[in-house]
């Protein structure tokens, strides 16, 4: 299995749960040293801006593993702007990460994950485009747009792929207590209120992994 953005908070407890059940990981972040040595799998460290990171990172994940049965794409930026700023700021950035290295790795492992499927397996990819892919918020413009984008294109990719027996799932949780807001691109975050664990927010998607979802909205979260 291979984990985009393991180096993150959310990254970091998706990969730490799926090695607990027995999963064999490739780990991707952009600092090697932070993450770590998963036992009977790899990493890959290379920045998703790099104009050849998701064949980089799929190809290493077939290597080291023999094939690909799932991804989790874990990793993500933000920036805060209005409206009258975001022709100033580091769209470019935001878009790559956010969505366009995303669309890429999902694209570049389909023949891995429909030899996977031709396998008897269930291959799935799941993403995090989180709740500003169903409500963009003022102050977020830019932010919003990137994780929609994302959103519309695993819906859409999902049912092209239905058929192959390759499952597509996204994920919409609301704000997590990450630590992302403090990180922007740009801008300064506004006062957001107290958001999900981290810890109860990973736990539900390493679930959905394991259950069959299809989709996770924003109240897939509540209480979970």
């Amino acid at each position: 299995m291979l984990v985009v953005g393991a180096s993150g908070a959310l990254g970091t407890l998706i990969a730490e749960r799926l090695a607990e059940r027995g999963a064999r990981l490739v780990l991707h972040g952009r600092d090697a040293a932070r993450l770590g040595d998963p036992p009977g799998g790899a990493t890959v460290a290379i920045d998703l801006t790099e104009a050849d990171a998701p064949e980089t990172i799929v190809d290493r994940a077939v290597e080291a593993l023999g094939g690909l049965d799932a991804i989790v794409v874990a990793a993500g930026v933000v920036g805060f702007d209005g409206v009258a700023e975001t022709a100033g700021q580091d769209l470019e950035t935001m878009f790559t990460v956010n969505a366009l290295a995303p669309m890429r790795i999902i694209s570049v492992a389909l023949p891995s994950l429909r030899d996977s499927a031709a396998a008897g397996n269930e291959p799935v990819v799941l993403t995090i485009s989180g709740i500003v892919s169903e409500f963009p918020t003022a102050g977020l413009a830019s932010y919003s747009a990137s994780k929609a984008a994302l959103a519309a294109y695993v819906a859409a990719a999902g049912r092209e792929l239905r058929r192959s027996g390759i499952r597509l799932v996204d994920a919409r949780p609301g704000h997590t207590e990450t630590g992302l807001a403090e990180r922007p691109l740009f801008g300064a975050a506004p006062r957001f209120p107290h958001g999900h664990d981290p810890a109860i927010v990973a736990d539900r998607l390493v679930r959905a992994i394991e259950d069959g979802s299809t989709t996770l909205p924003p109240d897939a979260f509540t209480g979970a």
